[in-house]
Parts: structure tokens; C-alpha cells; sequence
């Protein structure tokens, strides 16, 4: 039986209440999962300008709390309230740091030039906020560079603190590509002592690394699933941290993500057009033909529908689809179902494919959760022709639904999605390599080909994903690992 841990989670962002990625995802489920398993989760986050008081039940709790940052002490409040699972969240009300609608940049998509700043700040304010409740953790859990000085507060400010001196910290990294690079002019501001601004702790080339610094100090390092790990390690896709990653040895590891079923599962999901089950598809027919009807497609239930919901962006590989698709529209018998925004660009592109092919293309630019429901459960194959994937969800919310997965072999894609073997049939999906616009048309081309010529195999591949299970509780038992280990090495000094 493993003994109780008090844990606190600091994040920018964590759903229901303010979500930008896949972290609000981690921070807001994981640690519902790890109270079910008896331990005492916090979460600590800032009070955004977009986050409803009313809505999610915001109550006053302390009022001033005062953090120090550099030779500046500033003063901010705390709200909290207790979300759905049960586990307590505090949120940083700053009218200096927080008080916008955006999170991480204005409505042009220009970051905020003080978030330095602001998240030094909500990291130091998570540990005093812990402080000042008498709040004792055993872990304290950081995320990505927003939270990452937190593990090195903890290391060089709160070592032999009575409340925080005995805490552990992990640090997970959601996605390497974001690290918190900034110039030097706001280092003074973290309080983190410029003995600490070396190459082999938080400066890099002349500025400073706010993810770096926290990998250094951090106990245990992880990222979101066993092949990112890998990946991030190497020079091609550690974003100039592939050194520093390696130097943690075996304290780099991955924890795969897990999924909410209660949400994603087309047996109890309210939002699609009709329920179904392994046993009985006949919902996800009904599914296929609402979705075709609702995006203008030609209405056939023998047609494959590929679906596709995304950020338009570089990582994502849609500006490498965006080069196939018209010769996939052109020499297949294939529908798509497209639901994204981000590059105007692409917006515009995608946006414009229902006209140049009417019947064959429907596409939806913005997002509408219920149309993403309807996608995985009206559509045979789902798209994922990522650069790279820390982990992913979609594909493994299309393995619940029976949409199979066509993936590039990336991070988590590669780790959820078992290749097809054409030989007997085995498989959950189709899998290529070469991040290429031919890359994805011969995988999509293998993909429909199974679908009219192999059509047992696919019908056996779509059994097999629906059995397939990536739960939160499998994740939340690898991070009670995680935790433990973390202790026994801050233990060991």
C-alpha cells in the first residue's frame, strides 16, 4: 500500500478553466485520478481575466499575499474553489500579471512582453501560497517553462524550509518546442541569483532558459509519452536541450497521457448522433451519415470519410497535407471532414476545398466541440500527419471510436497506434515515416485500399481499436511511481 502524498500541482493552465493545450488537459484531469488513489492533490494557477468567478463557484480565501521577486516584494490575493473531482484549486489573482483576456499573448498573437514576469511570479507564489496555508507537500509538480523555476525556488530559496524543505519536485515537459527563452534583462526579477545564470543552469547564448534551469534543478524530468522521451534526447527534435535532457540519465523518463472516457467513448457519448458499441455499429452508420449531411457531403455509406480536426501549424504537418490532398481528391474515391483554425493561410485554404471540391470536402474553420464529436465517430480513418507529437490525443480518441488512426510515427502517435500488418490482418491503424506530402498520400492510399479490398481486415483492425484502453487511471498509478522515486532521490540528496 503506498503511503499518502500531498501534492501540488502549479500550472498556467488547467481545464475546465482556462485551456490552451494538452498541459490544461494533464493539469486538470491527473490529479482527480491520484485523489481516487488516496493521495491529497492541489492545484495552483493563475486567475486569468477569461476565468468566470460565477461559473466555476470562486471564492476569497487569503487576501494580501505577499511574494518576493528579486529585491521587489508584490502583493497579489488567492481565490479557490473544488472542481469536480474533488481536489481544491487556488487560483493567483494579479491585476499586474493576469488581469487580460490572454494567456500567453494578445488577440494578434503577439506574446506578452512581461511573461518572464509572470510566470517567475506564479511560480514563486505557488510556494508561498503553500507556506502561508501550512500546506506541507510531498511533491510539487511543475509544468513546461511557466512553472519550471518553481523546482529551482525549491532547490536554492526553500531547501531548509519547515513547510517546503522535505517537497520533491517533477517537472513534465508537454511540449519541448515551447522553453521560455528570454533576454537576460529580466533575470535580476526571479530572485534566482546570478551565480545561477551559467551555461549548465539557466543561461543560454547571451539570454535565459526558464525550462533548462528547471530541468537542472528538478529531481525527476518527464515528458507525455515513452517515444517523445526518446526522441527528445537526440539533436534532431531536443530543440537545443537534447544534452541537458541526456545528463538527467535515467531521471528523464515518459508517462504516456491518459484519456477521459467519460467524454470520449461513443457508448455513453451525449454529444454524436446516435450511441454505439463494439457489438453493435449501427450507431456509428447513423453517426457517418449525420456528419456527411451536416458538412454538405455526398450522402454514401460505402465512401471512406477521413477525418482531420487540428491546429493549422507547422507541427501539426497540415501545410504538408494541404500539397496532397487535391491529388488524393482527384485519384480516390475518399471524403474528407476538416474541423481547425490557426495559419490564415491554411485557414483559407482549407477553408475554400468544399468549393473546389463540392460533395468531397467539407471543412469547418474555428472550433465546435460538438462537430469534433461527431468527426470521431462519423469518420473511417482520422489524419495525423504531425512533424512531431509529444503525445496526442485524437488518435487515441479515435481507437475508442473505431475511426482508425492514419499517423506519422512520432512521439505518441508511434506509441498508441500498432501498424497494420497486411499479411493477417492485425493492427489499429496505418503508420508512415517520412514527414512528406507522398509520405501521407501512400498512407492514405494504403489505408482506402484496405477499406474496399481488404475489408475484413478492416473490419477486424476497427475491433481491435475499440478494445484498446489508455485510461487516466494506468497514468495516475505511473505517476504515483514517478513520485516515489522522486522522494527516495531528494532523500538521497
Amino acid at each position: 500500500m503506498t503511503s499518502s502524498m500531498k501534492i501540488v500541482f502549479i500550472t498556467s493552465e488547467a481545464v475546465p478553466y482556462v485551456k490552451t493545450g494538452g498541459l490544461a488537459d494533464v493539469a486538470g484531469a491527473l490529479p482527480g485520478y491520484l485523489k481516487k488513489l488516496g493521495h491529497e492533490p492541489i492545484i495552483i494557477l493563475p486567475l486569468y481575466g477569461r476565468i468566470d468567478h460565477a461559473k466555476f463557484g470562486l471564492e476569497r480565501d487569503i487576501s494580501p499575499l505577499g511574494v518576493w521577486m528579486g529585491d521587489t516584494e508584490e502583493w497579489c490575493s488567492v481565490y479557490r474553489t473544488t472542481n469536480a473531482d474533488g481536489v481544491k484549486v487556488y487560483f493567483i489573482e494579479s491585476d499586474k500579471f493576469f488581469a487580460r483576456d490572454g494567456v500567453y499573448h494578445d488577440s494578434d498573437f503577439n506574446d506578452y512582453l512581461d511573461n518572464p514576469r509572470r510566470f517567475a511570479f506564479l511560480s514563486r507564489a505557488g510556494l508561498q501560497l503553500c507556506k502561508d496555508m501550512g500546506f506541507k507537500p510531498d511533491i510539487v509538480h511543475v509544468h513546461d517553462w511557466q512553472s519550471a523555476l518553481a523546482a529551482a525556488y525549491l532547490k536554492i530559496w526553500h531547501w531548509d524550509d519547515p513547510v517546503l524543505g522535505g517537497a520533491a519536485s517533477v517537472l513534465t515537459i508537454h511540449n519541448i518546442g515551447y522553453q521560455g527563452k528570454y533576454p537576460a534583462d529580466d533575470y535580476a526579477y526571479t530572485g534566482l541569483q546570478w551565480d545561477n545564470f551559467t551555461a549548465d543552469k539557466f543561461e543560454d547564448h547571451g539570454g535565459m532558459n526558464y525550462l533548462k534551469g528547471g530541468v537542472q534543478y528538478a529531481d525527476i524530468v518527464n515528458t507525455v509519452s515513452p517515444n517523445y522521451a526518446r526522441e527528445t534526447r537526440t539533436p534532431e527534435l531536443g530543440e537545443g536541450m537534447a544534452m541537458v535532457l541526456n545528463d538527467k540519465g535515467d531521471r528523464y523518463t515518459g508517462i504516456l497521457n491518459g484519456i477521459d472516457y467519460a467524454d470520449w467513448d461513443p457508448a455513453v457519448d451525449k454529444l454524436i448522433p446516435q450511441k454505439y458499441t463494439p457489438e453493435d455499429l449501427s450507431g456509428k452508420a447513423a453517426s457517418k451519415r449525420a456528419l456527411q449531411e451536416r458538412l454538405d457531403l455526398v450522402v454514401d455509406a460505402d465512401i471512406p470519410l477521413i477525418g482531420i480536426i487540428s491546429r493549422f501549424a507547422d507541427q501539426k504537418g497540415l501545410d504538408l497535407l494541404a500539397r496532397a490532398i487535391g491529388g488524393m481528391v482527384d485519384s480516390m474515391h475518399v471524403q474528407f471532414a476538416i474541423l481547425g483554425s490557426g495559419d490564415k493561410g491554411l485557414e483559407n485554404y482549407y477553408g475554400n476545398l468544399p468549393v473546389r471540391y463540392p460533395g468531397r470536402v467539407g471543412s469547418y474553420i474555428g472550433y465546435d466541440n460538438e462537430l469534433s464529436h461527431w468527426i470521431e465517430a462519423g469518420s473511417d480513418f482520422f489524419l495525423m500527419p504531425s512533424r512531431y507529437e509529444p503525445c496526442g490525443l485524437n488518435q487515441i480518441y479515435s481507437l475508442k471510436y473505431g475511426t482508425l488512426p492514419i499517423v506519422r510515427a512520432t512521439g505518441g502517435l508511434d506509441d498508441t497506434v500498432e501498424q497494420y500488418n497486411e499479411s493477417t490482418g492485425e493492427g489499429t491503424g496505418f503508420k508512415f515515416w517520412d514527414a512528406s506530402p507522398h509520405g501521407i498520400y501512400y498512407t492514405v492510399g494504403w489505408a482506402v485500399s484496405t477499406y474496399y479490398d481488404r475489408r475484413a481486415h478492416f473490419d477486424k483492425m476497427r475491433q481491435e481499436a475499440m478494445s484498446r484502453s489508455f485510461s487516466w487511471e494506468d497514468s495516475a498509478k505511473e505517476y504515483e511511481k514517478l513520485y516515489q522515486r522522486a522522494i527516495e532521490i531528494k532523500k538521497q540528496g
